[in-house]
């Protein structure tokens, strides 16, 4: 399985955090990157997101299909909850999440340390998906 996480594109500052919203940059960031992932042939099968509204614009914008909100990845979300959210929907799976959880992931799931993961950043695993 192809796992691409995504950290969520430059968010506005404010509160409630559930709420915040993309900036200008942040819609540039996201349409650029799913720009990219076109052009290199990267089309996901399904495209996850947490819940919160910077993430969901940001799944959005990316325009690599219909994003699907999966709570397991809202803040705080463990490597095993991104695994997990992934397992058993396709051989190519795009998760936007937050940070710091975003680079815990990559790290734990592919034995590689934690990538920078600035917004907008995206990390490229090839997993073995293992029944369970």
């Amino acid at each position: 399985m192809r796992l691409l996480i995504v950290r969520h594109a430059e968010a506005e500052p404010g509160a409630p955090d559930e709420e915040r919203a993309l900036t200008a940059l942040g819609r540039r960031q996201a349409r650029e990157l799913g720009e990219r992932l076109r052009k290199d042939g990267l089309s996901p099968d399904v495209v996850l997101t947490s819940p919160l509204l910077r993430a969901r614009e940001t799944a959005s914008a990316l325009a690599l299909g219909e994003p699907t909100i999966d709570g397991r990845i809202a803040p705080g979300a463990t490597p095993e909850q991104f695994r997990d959210a992934a397992r058993g929907r396709g051989e190519t799976v795009l998760l936007v999440g937050h940070q710091p959880d975003c680079g815990r992931a990559a790290a734990a799931l592919s034995g590689e340390p934690a990538p920078a993961f600035p917004p907008c950043g995206l990390a490229i695993l090839e997993l073995q998906e293992t029944s369970s």
